[in-house]
């Protein structure tokens, strides 16, 4: 029975508790057998306490036992993403730099809404260090690795939540997305992730060194599953976040089923001249396109004017990775990432009005892209413009420079409008692996951009990996 119990949804084993088919400890168990069985080849999970875990089933099974769950995800197992503290779990950020032995007495407000509602809380799972880069190694923990091949990176900067999702090492994953690595992962492993508009789910600690483009948020393998975690993460606000809508508790599942017909959606391949895709993935794209017109969207090819959104990016990141590397002694700045070190050298090219004017520029980039969308209800665009290429590598294959931000032009402009924008898998590219489209919504309609996504999911569901079931 348990190699059954780990494919399913959430949403699916909610239901078999609710009828009592399966127990959380049935399910808790085989999920970390799938850990022990997977993870030293797809090193997705860097910090597992088996028997806290397990506690936290027995618990969930006592309430299901009694007819009186707690919670909107009672005993499901949730792993959390690295750079998330968390009481009871260290907090490392894939970095030597940190202290193994810190004090683990803080819960952000992602992790505190799981507990809430009584998530069984797997372990932490592997990010590059800081969550600097698209992809996800770390002089800490190593390499992370695709399910669909061992030998292909599965994206960053979330890529331990997408491999642990991926290849059935349970069901939810907390994930980040500062400039995509929600996204990123998803796209590279042929799951669902959103970065909702930002102020929905609280962000605590801040990320100071990028601000209010940071982001907490769902993946899984479904729609409806990261809809269901987007509900949890977002059911309050918490105080330690000035910026979160003073609004919360939307159910993110209602009107799911409602499809797209009726909307007006923009299909921008180049989002303004400044992204590419290979041919495949714009073929897959593409396609993707056709299904909403099928579906009675009415979709209209259509590029944003927006500014030049690449240099941005550069400035913002380089100097906020600068600005972390100032922080630390000098024994600490020699055990870092050396990518790490060299994107913080770039960035003294840069002073002070450089920052500023990209901040202008950025603000500038918002305000052009929700000029654009007043006439759309929606936007597509690739996800990513190639397939995930070789693990333990920064550089993309064909790329001038390699850095993350010129083979991912599609993600992080978002983080800057602070716009919903989710990743949807829509087939394999010429190389075997996955490729996704993206949809971006207006500020504060979340909804539609779900909805849009499950219209797609239902005509075609989202495929996984074989060999892990």
């Amino acid at each position: 029975m348990s190699d059954s119990l780990i494919s399913k949804t959430a949403t699916e084993l909610l239901d078999l508790y609710a009828n009592k088919k399966i127990s959380p400890v049935e399910l808790t168990d085989a999920v970390l057998v799938q850990i022990e069985t997977h993870n030293p080849t797809l090193n997705a999970f860097i910090h597992l306490d088996p028997d806290a875990t397990r506690a936290s089933a027995r618990a969930s099974e006592a309430r299901w036992a009694k007819g009186a769950p707690e919670g909107l995800i009672d005993g499901i197992p949730l792993s959390i993403k690295d750079l998330t503290p968390t009481i009871g779990m260290p907090t490392r950020r894939g970095s030597r730099t940190t202290d193994p032995d810190a004090p683990q007495d803080v819960d952000a407000p992602v992790v505190a809404a799981a507990r809430r509602h009584n998530a069984v809380l797997t372990g932490k799972t592997a990010t590059p260090e800081f969550g600097w880069k698209g992809v996800t190694d770390s002089p800490l923990t190593g390499i992370t690795r695709n399910p669909w091949n061992p030998e292909r990176t599965p994206g960053g900067s979330s890529g331990g939540a997408a491999a642990a999702c991926a290849s059935f090492m349970g069901p939810l994953h907390q994930a980040s997305d500062g400039a995509g690595s929600i996204r990123i992962p998803a796209a590279f492993t042929g799951l669902f992730g959103i970065k909702a508009t930002y102020g929905t789910v609280p962000n605590f600690p801040r990320a100071s060194h990028i601000g209010d483009m940071a982001n907490f948020g769902p993946l899984a393998r479904t729609v409806e599953d990261a809809a269901l975690l987007l509900t949890v993460f977002s059911d309050r606000p918490d105080p330690r976040d000035f910026s979160t809508a003073p609004v919360q508790g939307q159910d993110w599942r209602k009107g799911l089923e409602d499809g797209v017909a009726g909307m007006k959606i923009a299909y921008a391949p180049t989002l303004g001249g400044y992204g590419w895709a290979d041919d495949d993935v714009r073929a897959a794209v593409d396609a993707a396109v056709e299904v909403y017109r099928k579906l009675g969207a009415d979709v209209v090819e259509a590029e944003p004017n927006v500014p030049d959104y690449r240099h941005l990016i550069d400035v913002i990141w380089s100097c906020a990775d600068r600005w972390i590397l100032n922080q630390m002694t000098e024994n600490q700045r020699a055990l870092v990432d050396p990518g790490f070190a060299a994107i913080a050298e770039y960035s003294n090219r840069y002073d002070e009005m450089d920052v500023i004017g990209a901040y202008a520029q950025a603000c500038d980039l918002a305000t052009a892209m929700s000029i654009f969308m007043a006439d759309y209800d929606l936007m597509i665009t690739p996800s990513m413009p190639l397939e995930a290429f070789t693990a333990g590598q920064y550089r993309a294959p064909g790329q001038e420079t390699g850095e993350w931000a010129e083979w991912s032009p599609f993600t992080y402009p978002f983080n800057m409008t602070k716009q919903p924008a989710a990743s949807v898998p829509c087939g394999f590219g010429d190389e075997g692996m996955p490729v996704a489209f993206q949809i971006v919504g207006r500020h504060w309609e979340d909804a539609k951009v779900l909805r849009a996504a499950r219209a797609y999911e239902r005509e075609h569901p989202f495929a996984m990996p074989e060999g892990y079931i």
